[in-house]
């Protein structure tokens, strides 16, 4: 049995158990985030970020979900991650880059408000960039039938996989029922995270989201990225300007022009800790 040193941090409720590999190794990443993971018996959170050296950047974020799965970006954890090494003196300066699954991500922290600026990168709609089995250059605002009843749909890549849906009030939904149908549906092979999006005008959206491998959360921001893109795509939202998504956990700021993506939020240092592995 070993001790290991942890962050607790959160982005919009989106929380995770962040473990600094700059000072300490982890040999098991995947069950480890199923153990601590555990709101009950273990840490709780929505899952394990490694923060480890990189070569090409300021530092490597790798993603591990509640189920064990290794995810490929998440936009409220690079923010908490570019938050954690400006804080600790591992990157200089308060313009950062992260490598991550999807590629190596600018991070612009601003210490007189706590928020963190990133560049997300591109949001693609090819089907085949999703992945998504559907012919076609695109699928934006398509009734298709899926998880079980017909439904309209955007998808997006945001180095993962998007499905978002425009309707009415998204609390009316039973989520805990719906989301794993959208999520195992044969129309993703990789599974997907699901966005539930009712557009209050053009420049506010609230959202709920389905990610796979962990459910339910509180926020996505990688989900709040692909909704805006959806929504410009879909005529909802103007390019070129900031539009506030309202998750359950809190607020952020997307502005897309063109098709590259750009998300302002918190990073909030809840606690830190030891815990005997």
């Amino acid at each position: 049995m070993s001790t290991l040193s942890f962050t607790k941090m959160q982005g919009c409720g989106n929380d995770y158990i962040y473990i600094d590999c700059f000072r300490q190794q982890v040999e098991d990443p995947a069950a480890l985030a199923v153990k601590l993971s555990d709101r009950h018996k273990g840490i709780g959170g929505d899952g394990v970020i490694l923060i480890c050296p990189a070569e090409a950047a300021d530092a490597k974020m790798r993603m591990f979900n509640l189920d064990g799965s290794e995810g490929n970006m998440c936009g409220n954890g690079i923010r908490c991650v570019a938050k954690y090494v400006v804080d600790r003196g591992i990157a200089r300066g308060d313009t950062v880059r992260i490598e991550t699954r999807s590629g190596v991500k600018t991070c612009q922290v601003h210490r007189e408000t706590g928020l963190v600026t990133v560049d997300m990168g591109e949001a693609e709609f090819s089907p085949e960039d999703v992945p998504v089995k559907l012919p076609g250059e695109q699928v934006v605002g398509r009734r298709v039938r899926v998880a079980g009843g017909e439904y309209p749909i955007t998808c997006v890549s945001m180095g993962n996989p998007h499905c978002v849906v425009f309707g009415g009030d998204p609390e009316e939904l039973d989520l805990p029922a719906l989301g794993p149908r959208f999520e195992r549906d044969p129309l993703f092979p990789q599974g997907v995270n699901t966005e539930f999006i009712q557009v209050l005008d053009p420049h506010t959206l609230t959202m709920r989201v389905w990610e796979r491998g962990s459910g339910e959360t509180l926020a996505c921001g990688t989900g709040a990225c692909a909704s805006v893109a959806a929504a410009i795509a879909n005529g909802y939202c103007p390019a070129g300007e900031d539009v506030t998504v309202r998750l359950r956990g809190g607020e952020l700021t997307i502005r897309v022009e063109g098709r590259r993506v750009w998300m302002t939020g918190e990073a909030v240092t809840v606690f830190q800790g030891t815990v005997e592995v």
